[in-house]
């Protein structure tokens, strides 16, 4: 097995196209161990409904990045207090859907530090209880791999924050409930340390060595960060990948304004809206199907909404409600 060091980037975009580049051309007869730290992001699963799964609003408030991996199973929130770690290797058929087999070193290392980490379900690592790290598999052309996460002091306020909750838990548990769900290691350690210290301990634990110069590297070439970097831009630099992958579905808000009920249903494919009804009891002058007219055809983005209704009167048609209300409602 060889350490790969991404050079502390901590640009998701790049991290996941490091991690999808060592998948498609390393793997075959060897292991490799990536780790990465991303500025504060959302990192969404394969199959999931990206809108559905991060509160919009926030994110585009903080400058969030939201992108998709490869792999599925739920979203998840990283900053620089969240450690990577992808094991890639060949899918020798037993090893696929393995989580024990790649989160052992993980716990041993824990164990070691006085952390009483363990296994908790399928794929999960919790202490006490409590969720410290997630992780998810992807497999392709007889290669695979297993990351997850290893969240040493994140902020878990912002977790909360920044993903979206359903509305049937935040009635049936509270949003409160989400942040005593999870932990951090840095709650369960006798002395703070660093997450550069994080990963030297990791490393000299998963490779069985006394001194981290002692751990074998690849040292990824020129021709590799240039092969890295346009897959982070044919793919996890595109709206139509972060967004658009996810799968059609159908949005219904309604909001009773001073000036009336305004109920929207719009149907979304591949990120773009397709249909658009508005009903209410609103009092507008203009035939509310221009306005619905006007978002067919529109990425469901509130970017792209604001510019498709920039020149466009809003309360023409919906009479006392403003073009910010109705934007709001929308996304």
């Amino acid at each position: 097995m060889k350490f790969i060091d991404n050079k502390g980037i901590t640009d998701p975009m790049v991290n996941l196209a490091i991690e999808e580049y060592i998948l498609e051309n390393f793997g075959e007869k060897d292991t490799y161990l990536l780790f990465y730290v991303n500025k504060p992001s959302i990192i969404i699963g394969r199959n999931q409904n990206t809108i559905e799964e991060i509160n919009t609003d926030y994110v585009d408030d903080k400058g969030i990045k939201v992108v998709r991996r490869l792999s599925g199973g739920g979203a998840v929130y990283h900053d620089e207090q969240n450690l990577n770690f992808s094991f890639i290797t060949k899918d020798d058929g037993n090893s696929f859907q393995n989580f024990a087999k790649f989160t052992k070193p993980m716990v041993d290392a824990l164990n070691k530090l006085g952390v009483p980490a363990e296994i908790q379900g399928r794929n999960d690592l919790a202490v006490e209880g409590r969720k410290i790290s997630g992780n998810a598999m992807f497999s392709t052309k007889g290669r695979m791999f297993s990351h997850g996460t290893l969240m040493l002091d994140s902020e878990l306020e912002e977790l909360t924050k920044a993903l979206k909750v359903k509305k049937i838990k935040i009635e049936s548990k509270g949003i409160k409930s989400i942040r005593s769900r999870v932990a951090n290691v840095a709650e369960f350690l006798d002395e703070p340390i660093t997450m550069e210290q994080f990963k030297e301990i990791i490393l000299k634990n998963v490779f069985d060595v006394e001194d981290v110069k002692d751990v074998p590297q690849y040292v990824l070439t020129e021709e590799d960060w240039e092969k890295i970097q346009e897959i982070s831009k044919k793919r996890y630099q595109q709206w139509e990948w972060n967004y658009g992958k996810s799968p059609a579905f159908n949005v219904q808000e309604s909001y009773k304004f001073d000036a009336g009920l305004v109920d929207i249903r719009l149907d979304v494919k591949k990120g773009i809206v397709e249909n658009c009804k508005i009903y209410g009891d609103f009092f507008g002058i203009g035939n509310v199907k221009e306005l619905e007219d006007k978002l067919k055809g529109v990425r469901h983005e509130r970017r792209a909404i604001e510019a498709a209704l920039a020149d466009f009167d809003v309360s023409h048609y919906l009479g006392r409600i403003s073009k910010e209300d109705f934007i709001n409602l929308l996304y």
